[in-house]
Parts: C-alpha cells; sequence; structure tokens
C-alpha cells in the first residue's frame, strides 16, 4: 500500500492527513472484490472460520466492510468510484432474494446477523442519498422484510440490545412498521449498565473494555443521529453528556507510539479504538482539541500501518499485527476484524472540519509522566514520557456475571496490561498463568486462577482489590488482597492472603516478546526479561519473597511476537497464617538496574503495614 507523502506541517507527530485516511480506507475496501460472492451479498475471506457458519461470516463480510464504505461514500458526499457504490446496491439486492443463491440468513433470536443488521442500518442511513433511495422499490421492501426480524425479538443482554435500537430506528427512518418498545426497551437497559463517569458496563457484571467505546458509547449517539433533531426524546444529550465525559481520560490510554493498551475482548478490532474520539467530534461533544483528536486515531492506525497491517494481500487478518488466533474468541470469523471500519468514522466529518484542518496536538504521555485513576472500571492508568509506554493496572474488571459461576480470561484477569505488552494467550501458557498473576501452587504446580475481582479502592495513585483464587480439588475460594501503587515508572504490589498448607507462591510481572528469543537476567530477589529492542520487565522482591526467581519462556504465545519471557518470583508460604509480600514490577524502554533496586528500595512490614523507601527519600505507607 503507497501512502501519500507525510505532512508533518499539518501533523507534526504522525505525518497523517485525511488523505492517509481515505487511501487506507480504498485499499481495505479494494482488496476485499476478489473474495465477494458473484452478486456481492457475501465477502467470503480467507482465515478460521466462526462458529455461526460460512454464510453467516459471508454476510459479516458484507455488513462490515460496508460499514467502512457508507463512511468513505457520504464523507465524499458520493464522489467516489461508482463501483463502491454498485458493489453494496447490488449485495443488498442479492442477499435479500432468498432464491439467489447468496441468500442472507433470517434475523432470529440472538443471532450472529443482528450483529451485522445493525452496521448495515448504520451504512444504510448514511448513504441514503446515493444507495437507499435509489434502489428498486422491490429491493426496498425486501429490505425491509429482511430488517424486520429484529421486531420483537430476543437478543443477548449486553451490547446486542443496541443493535436492535439502531435497526428498528432504520424501519422507522423508512416508513415500515418497528416497536417502540423495542427501541425504548434496549435504550433503558443501558441505563442499567451505566456506572458514572462516562463509564458503562457491557452487561451486568464488571466488564470493562474497548466495548464501552465503540459499542456503548457509539450506538446510542448513532441511534439520535438517526432519529434526527427532536427524535431522541431528551436522550441524546444525555449520551452526549456521557461520551463528553467519557473522552477526558481516554487519551491516556494510548501509548506515544500509537498503539491502544492491550486489554480486553475483540482485540482484532484494532484501530476501531479510535471510534469513540471521532464520535466526540461528529456529535459536538467532545472535550478534546481537534488536533488531539486526530493525533489519537491516526497515531493508532498508523501504529498498525507501520507492523503491516492490512497485509501483502490488503486484508485485516484475524490477530493483533499479523494471525495470532488466540487473540480472538470463537465468535470471530475473518470477517470480523472489519469492526475496525468504526474507527473510520471521522470520514463522515467534512474535510474543512477543525479535525482535519488544524495542528496536532501530542498525547498526555508525549507531555508528561501520567497517572490517572479511573474508579469506575477499578484500573490505574500509569504512562512515561520517556518511552511513551502506558500500563493499565487492573483492579476491576473480570468479565464475571454478578453471581454464580465465575472463570478467569487472559484478557481480564491480569494484574497489568500495557501499550507494549500483550498477556500470554494459548492455552498451554494460559494453564501456566505466570504473567501479571499471583498464583498459589498446588503441591502438583497447579495455579491457582484470580475469578471475580472485587474492588475496594481507586483513587490518586493507589487502587486495591480482592480476587476468589481458587486451586483444584479444594471447594473454598481462597481471598487475596492487593494493593498497588505508583511511583515514578514503577508499580508497588502488596498481596496480602493466608495461604493453606503445601503451596508454594509465584509472583509474575509483564510477558515481553519478540521476533528473537528474549535475553534474560536473574539474582538473588529479582529477576528480568529483556527483548532486542530494549523493552525490559522486571520483578524485585521487596518483602516476603525467597532468594529463588526465575523466567517463563513461551514460543507462539504472545500477539507481540512469538518468543517471550516473563520474569517471576516464588516464596513458600507460611501455612495458616496471613502473609504479605511486596514485588516492585516496572516495565520499561530503559535499562532497568533489577539487582540495584534490590539493594536500594527497602521496605518494612510492621503488624500487617507495608512501608516502602525509595532512592529519592520518599515513602509509601501501604
Amino acid at each position: 500500500m503507497t501512502l501519500p507523502p507525510p505532512d508533518h506541517a499539518l501533523s507534526p507527530l504522525t505525518g497523517w492527513s485525511r488523505a492517509h485516511w481515505e487511501v487506507l480506507a480504498d485499499r481495505l475496501l479494494a482488496a476485499l472484490v476478489p473474495y465477494a460472492t458473484p452478486g456481492f451479498a457475501q465477502y467470503r475471506l480467507p482465515g478460521r472460520r466462526s462458529w455461526s457458519g460460512v454464510v453467516s461470516d459471508g454476510l459479516e463480510g458484507y455488513a462490515r466492510s460496508f460499514l467502512l464504505a457508507s463512511f468513505r461514500i457520504a464523507g465524499a458526499g458520493g464522489q467516489v468510484d461508482p463501483r463502491l457504490v454498485e458493489r453494496y446496491a447490488r449485495g443488498l439486492t442479492t442477499g435479500t432474494d432468498r432464491d439467489s443463491g447468496e441468500a442472507w440468513p433470517e434475523l432470529t433470536d440472538r443471532s450472529q446477523q443482528m450483529v451485522e443488521a445493525a452496521s448495515i442500518a448504520i451504512g444504510l442511513h448514511e448513504t441514503r442519498p446515493w444507495i437507499w433511495d435509489a434502489l428498486d422499490t422491490r429491493v426496498q421492501e425486501r429490505v425491509v422484510d429482511w430488517f424486520s426480524g429484529f421486531v420483537g425479538a430476543k437478543t443477548w443482554d449486553n451490547n446486542w440490545r443496541l443493535f436492535q435500537v439502531v435497526a428498528e430506528q432504520f424501519l422507522a427512518s423508512v416508513g415500515a412498521p418497528y416497536s417502540r418498545s423495542d427501541i425504548d426497551g434496549g435504550l433503558d437497559r443501558i441505563e442499567d449498565w451505566y456506572r458514572g463517569d462516562g463509564w458503562y458496563s457491557d452487561g451486568d457484571g464488571r466488564n470493562y473494555d474497548y466495548y464501552a467505546g465503540w459499542a456503548m458509547h457509539l450506538y446510542p449517539l448513532l441511534w439520535a443521529r438517526m432519529a434526527g433533531p427532536g427524535g431522541d426524546g431528551g436522550r441524546g444529550e444525555v449520551y452526549r453528556d456521557r461520551l463528553r465525559q467519557f473522552l477526558t481520560t481516554y487519551p491516556h490510554f494510548f501509548g506515544g507510539d500509537g498503539a491502544p493498551v492491550h486489554q480486553g475482548r475483540s482485540l482484532t478490532y484494532r484501530f476501531a479504538a479510535a471510534a469513540p474520539v471521532w464520535m466526540g467530534a461528529l456529535a459536538q461533544c467532545t472535550p478534546l482539541a481537534p488536533g488531539l483528536t486526530r493525533r489519537l486515531a491516526s497515531g493508532a492506525a498508523r501504529h498498525f500501518v507501520e507492523r503491516g497491517i492490512p497485509d501483502e494481500r490488503g486484508l485485516l487478518p484475524l490477530g493483533w499485527y499479523g494471525t495470532f488466533l488466540p487473540t480472538t474468541q470463537a465468535y470471530s470469523g475473518p470477517a470480523s476484524p472489519y469492526w475496525a471500519s468504526k474507527g473510520f468514522l471521522g470520514l463522515l466529518l467534512p474535510a474543512g472540519h477543525p479535525v482535519w484542518t488544524e495542528p496536532e496536538l501530542p498525547l498526555p504521555v508525549e507531555e508528561s509522566d501520567q497517572y490517572t485513576a479511573l474508579p469506575q472500571p477499578g484500573w490505574l492508568l500509569h504512562g512515561t514520557r520517556h518511552d511513551g509506554i502506558v500500563r493499565l493496572i487492573n483492579h476491576g474488571s473480570d468479565h464475571n456475571p454478578l453471581e454464580g459461576p465465575a472463570r478467569d480470561d487472559p484478557h481480564y484477569a491480569k494484574f497489568a496490561y500495557s501499550t507494549a505488552t500483550a498477556p500470554e494467550t494459548t492455552p498451554r501458557a494460559w494453564e501456566r498463568t505466570v504473567d501479571g498473576h499471583l498464583a498459589l501452587l498446588a503441591p502438583d504446580g497447579t495455579p491457582s486462577r484470580r475469578l471475580r475481582i472485587h474492588p475496594l479502592s481507586c483513587a490518586g495513585r493507589v487502587a486495591s482489590s480482592r480476587h476468589d483464587a481458587r486451586l483444584p480439588g479444594l471447594d473454598e475460594e481462597l481471598p487475596v488482597v492487593t494493593t498497588s501503587a505508583l511511583h515514578g515508572p514503577w508499580e508497588i504490589r502488596v498481596h496480602r492472603l493466608r495461604a493453606p498448607a503445601g503451596t508454594t507462591l509465584r509472583e509474575g510481572g509483564h510477558a515481553v516478546a519478540d521476533t528473537s528469543r528474549p535475553h534474560a537476567e536473574r539474582g538473588p530477589g529479582w529477576a528480568l526479561a529483556r527483548t532486542a529492542t530494549g523493552l525490559t520487565s522486571a520483578v524485585v522482591a521487596l518483602h516476603g519473597w525467597d532468594a529463588e526467581t526465575g523466567i517463563a519462556r513461551e514460543v507462539a504465545a504472545n500477539a507481540y511476537g512469538p518468543h517471550s519471557a516473563t520474569p517471576y518470583l516464588t516464596s513458600a508460604s507460611p501455612p495458616g497464617r496471613e502473609s504479605v509480600h511486596v514485588t516492585l514490577v516496572a516495565l520499561g524502554r530503559d535499562t532497568v538496574h533489577a539487582r540495584a533496586l534490590r539493594e536500594s528500595v527497602t521496605c518494612a512490614v510492621h503488624d500487617g503495614g507495608v512501608r516502602v523507601r525509595f532512592p529519592d527519600g520518599r515513602e509509601l505507607s501501604l
């Protein structure tokens, strides 16, 4: 893919302009054509199939790429290659013809095609003058008939409620039968998941991830855009205020290289993480300066483009950079990554809009070291200017229901995530669960799992939580209370627990990954792993750990590279009484002197209280 020359006068940080976004969009759309069915109703891309089957996956290819096409067409006022409009109009004609051999599956309760129908509804709304209004009346009737499967249907009780909302609002907008109670019921339901400070959980429980931005904020405001002025019953202003609050801290999730923090599910959508900042500008509710909006979005897109996305075929593979299936979920088909289309929402803003014409402004982490507490999800964000890395300390999101059986997931259960690392996610690595985890090891070496997380506090530079650790063969869940405190480039992590007899404790740092085997060093009470590019993960024992340390290595287990390594500490925990374990966790691109930290950072524990003193004379009491 050949991009336009960088515009460093307008965009001194990324070099990207609107033209770069248009070229990227055109490349993605053109690359899909060889995979289209004859009538363009489906795009059957290469790659692992989803659990919904090949026809549903083909519909997904149409719907998600149509979302991108609609932003491109509408943003250009229809002045695009006419073949683009023709392809998607023909796909509508063929996909809704039950005798075409390419017909889309009907909308049934909780079916994957509900997700895709929402993208088609948005695309039709945005391109109405060029596609919907030009369709033959009989085709319009077939499209309405297909969408009508939503009316009165059941969806999954999470962000899926919003797919029904936007699809039925489209029906309303074209004068077709719809259910007002379906729309109001879905919008009422998300009120139960609004937690404050701009944060939604995706359904019941503590489900915090990028769905807050690219779903829970996005669809209500797209619905309000469809409903039109005066048609939203006042809800639109509420949604705009919530997005405004959300965006005040959202730039803190992005590293200096443009990477978003690698946390949560569906990360294969990649630069869809930029969708809420574009939505803020589109809905005129953003607190961000126009130059910061573009810098964040362009930085995220450029981050992936510079790392081979799209690939040599022009496709978005299932993974993070290249193909890496452990980043995905079973519902992800080969066209699933094209929800990245949401990241192109900014193309709906005219070329003369300030987000396209004002100079770029730096991200927060490019201006100074950042410490951001987010009490609702229970996260601390920690960015360091000198290396541009942002770390997320997790004391609140577990992706479990509020009650009943709980499980852990590497994209939610870790204590820490970052813009430079990913969790180890293959089945074997997840069974070992070394990185970002405090494990109680059974006599046979089986580690405990971090199950449901119960937040306790989150303010300033300190957060704490209790989690339920489960060991095989034990019915009881063992409570572990953990406090994290940020100081300079480091996290101080304090664990308080009562371990059963015969168990050993293990604390793992960040997993670092590269194309070559990371270098490792370890000594009494410290261990580190370093990639060839200088990214270093270290753990330093401050209290309660044995001198013995280790390095856990994996192959093909990490989204950031085929060779990964995690430093860890161990301790034979005293049975029958509460023990305290204090760790310094470091991740950075500068030189980490773990041995010196072991000697210069002091820790005193008295009656369960912890006092840590740093070389600069500052102290923490935890």
